[in-house]
């Protein structure tokens, strides 16, 4: 039976729905992993509880496109239960969600013109340097007030982009794990999250040159 047609599917959007209206249903979020991973379908509703804000944003943030990143949500739920067999409990369960999720936008991408989150990115070039975007980049970039500023330009930069700096900035997530999530070596994060600063400041500095300070 196809993946879109399966029970697995209507359980799972149930399971969704009840960790929207219930999010304290299940505490235990590591005890639901091993159930999962035991063939437990009713342990979902925790782990969804758990990750499902962060998982819809992070989305959104990739394809612009809620009704897309609505689909694309439930799909990455449907994986990772079709998967969670073969899930190494040494690692870290967050970064093989969210590389789960990844692969699915990057499916989504595919044959699209346009963005990709496969795109060749000139900062992954060995050797390459980049102004420095200032002491204080970090500290103005996660300023709680200008969060709509920085929303709206990033939906201006490049998918690979808006992934680099959605996981570290909103997800908080290591460099390391964010190489994870993206299949990527940890240079080309490093290389990559340079450009994104600096094309996010640039962005910042040409719609808001007063509010931003440039």
């Amino acid at each position: 039976m196809g993946l879109f047609g399966s029970p697995l599917r209507i359980q799972v959007s149930v399971m969704i729905l009840a960790a929207a209206m219930n999010p304290e249903a299940l505490s235990s979020v590591e005890d639901s992993i091993a159930r999962m991973r035991r063939g437990d379908p009713d342990a979902l509703g925790a782990v969804i509880s758990r990750y499902q804000h962060r998982l819809y944003r992070y989305l959104l943030r990739l394809v612009r496109e809620p009704a897309t990143a609505d689909d694309l949500f439930q799909q990455t739920w449907l994986r990772v239960m079709e998967r969670i067999g073969r899930y190494d409990a040494h690692r870290n369960f967050e970064s093989w969600l969210f590389s789960v999720a990844h692969n699915l936008a990057v499916d989504f991408w595919r044959g699209k013109r346009g963005d990709s989150l496969e795109a060749s990115d000139l900062s992954d070039s060995p050797g390459e340097r980049l102004p420095a975007a200032g002491p204080d980049a970090l500290e103005q970039l996660l300023d709680f007030e200008r969060g709509a500023m920085l929303a709206a330009c990033m939906d201006d930069l490049p998918a690979i982009h808006r992934e680099v700096l959605t996981l570290r900035f909103e997800e908080d997530m290591k460099l390391e794990e964010i190489a994870e999530v993206a299949c990527i070596p940890l240079s080309t994060v490093k290389s990559r999250l340079r450009r994104a600063l600096e094309g996010l400041r640039a962005a910042l500095e040409a719609r808001f040159p007063r509010k931003w300070g440039a």
